[in-house]
């Protein structure tokens, strides 16, 4: 098995840690439009929002693991048919998708401490409310967490049907690469 990223593939690894966070936050996605449209005493009310909370708190964690990870691994070096518009554009990208998921999780979380309560990540562990009292924490939090939600899907998908491109226009391996599959 191949854990460690090689000169022309990902490892196991960041190929685990890519498709996690991509579902994780498309099911956090799902769950936030869903959530926002329950009633008071709908029996999801209260609890959808603790799922949410919990689930945005571990993908917070693993961010920061994918991120070291890269440190750890480095990816693969950019293809020899790249151009440097493609080349640029790819590093752009993962930076941009890199901060508005990092920013979301920031944001949730000033959502869910506002009122000076800590996270219970699902009864394992609570995280602190550490900033609190800023003049409409909750609703501007809220507001910028939205945009960024919709942000980070529409990133993605680009994101996706760059890969797509590679794969069946340009006929190269970078969809290959990104599955953890030998391009040999």
């Amino acid at each position: 098995m191949l854990w460690k990223n090689t000169a022309d593939r990902f490892g196991h690894v960041s190929v685990l840690i890519h498709w996690l966070v991509a579902l994780t936050v498309y099911g956090m996605f799902a769950l936030g439009l869903w959530m926002v449209t329950l009633g008071y005493y709908d029996v999801w009310y209260h609890q959808a929002p603790e799922i949410h909370k919990s689930i945005g708190t571990l993908l917070f964690i693993v961010m920061v693991v994918r991120v070291v990870w890269r440190f750890i691994s480095p990816p693969p070096k950019p293809l020899a048919s790249y151009s440097r518009l493609t080349h640029i554009s790819a590093v752009l990208a993962h930076i941009a998708l890199y901060t508005v998921l990092f920013a979301i999780l920031i944001s949730g979380y000033l959502i869910s401490t506002a009122d000076g309560q800590a996270i219970s990540v699902f009864g394992w562990f609570d995280v602190p409310a550490s900033v609190t009292g800023l003049p409409q924490q909750a609703d501007t939090a809220g507001t910028i967490h939205l945009y960024l939600a919709w942000a980070v899907v529409v990133l993605s998908v680009l994101h996706a049907l760059a890969a797509l491109k590679h794969h069946f226009i340009d006929g190269d391996v970078t969809l290959k690469r990104m599955l953890g599959r030998s391009t040999d």
